[in-house]
C-alpha cells in the first residue's frame, strides 16, 4: 500500500487494492484533491481514520441519455412544488448531507476537514452544489466536483421525498445540455441505479476522464 507524503503525487490507479484502495495519508488541500480527482481518485474515510484515497473497480455512472425518470417522478417535476437553486447554499448542503442518517451507516464520511476542504474547492470554482427548496426552506440537495468534461458527485440529501431525486435530475439535466460527457456517482447506489446510473469497468471511466 503506497503512503503519501507532502509530495504531490498518486500511484496509477490499476495499482489499487482489490476493493479499489489507491493511497492513504496525505492532506485535503485543494491541490492535492484536483490531483486526485483528475486521476480518477477520490477520498473516503472516517473521523478515526488516516486519509483513504479510492478508485474502485466499477465506476457508477450516468450517462444522461439513460436517464430514467418514472412518471410519477414527471408529475411531482410538472407541478413545480420545489424551487432548485445553484450554488446558493453550499456550506449548508454539505452539511446537511454530513448530518442525514443513512440506512446501513452509524455515521459519516464527511468529517469537519472534509467539509472544510470541499468548502475551499467551492471558493474555488471547483466545487459546486444543487439546493432544492420548499416553501423557502432548504429540504434536499447535493454537491460535487466539476472537472469541466465530468461532474463528480460526491454526496446528496433529502430531507422531503423526492427532494434529492429533484437535484440529481435537475444536475443531469444541465451538464447533458453543456455538453458533459457523463455524471460520475463513484460506487453502487440502488436509489441511483433507478435514475439510470449504472457500473463501467474504471479502465472504462478513466478514458472518458481522460477524453477532454
Amino acid at each position: 500500500m503506497y503512503f503519501l507524503t507532502r509530495e504531490l503525487y498518486f500511484p496509477n490507479v490499476e495499482e489499487a487494492s482489490p476493493e479499489g484502495l489507491v493511497a492513504i495519508g496525505g492532506d485535503l488541500s485543494p491541490e492535492r484533491l484536483l490531483l486526485a480527482y483528475r486521476n480518477g481518485i477520490f477520498p473516503w474515510f472516517e473521523d478515526d481514520e488516516p486519509i483513504l484515497w479510492w478508485s474502485p473497480p466499477e465506476r457508477m455512472v450516468l450517462f444522461f441519455n439513460e436517464l430514467k425518470i418514472s412518471k410519477s417522478m414527471r408529475n411531482i417535476l410538472n407541478r413545480g412544488m420545489f424551487t432548485i437553486t445553484c450554488n446558493k447554499a453550499f456550506r449548508e448542503v454539505i452539511t446537511a448531507c454530513r448530518r442525514v442518517e443513512r440506512e446501513g451507516q452509524d455515521g459519516t464520511w464527511i468529517t469537519d476537514d472534509m467539509v472544510d476542504a470541499y468548502c475551499r474547492l467551492h471558493e474555488l470554482g471547483v466545487a459546486r452544489s444543487y439546493e432544492v427548496w420548499y416553501e423557502d426552506k432548504l429540504v434536499g440537495g447535493l454537491y460535487g466536483v466539476d472537472m469541466g468534461h465530468i461532474f463528480c458527485g460526491e454526496s446528496m440529501f433529502s430531507l422531503m421525498p423526492n427532494a434529492s431525486k429533484v437535484a440529481f435530475i435537475k444536475l443531469s439535466r444541465d451538464l447533458q445540455k453543456q455538453g458533459y460527457r457523463l455524471l460520475d456517482c463513484q460506487v453502487h447506489n440502488s436509489h441511483l441505479e433507478s435514475l439510470g446510473a449504472r457500473e463501467i469497468p474504471r479502465k472504462e471511466f478513466i478514458r472518458y476522464l481522460r477524453s477532454i
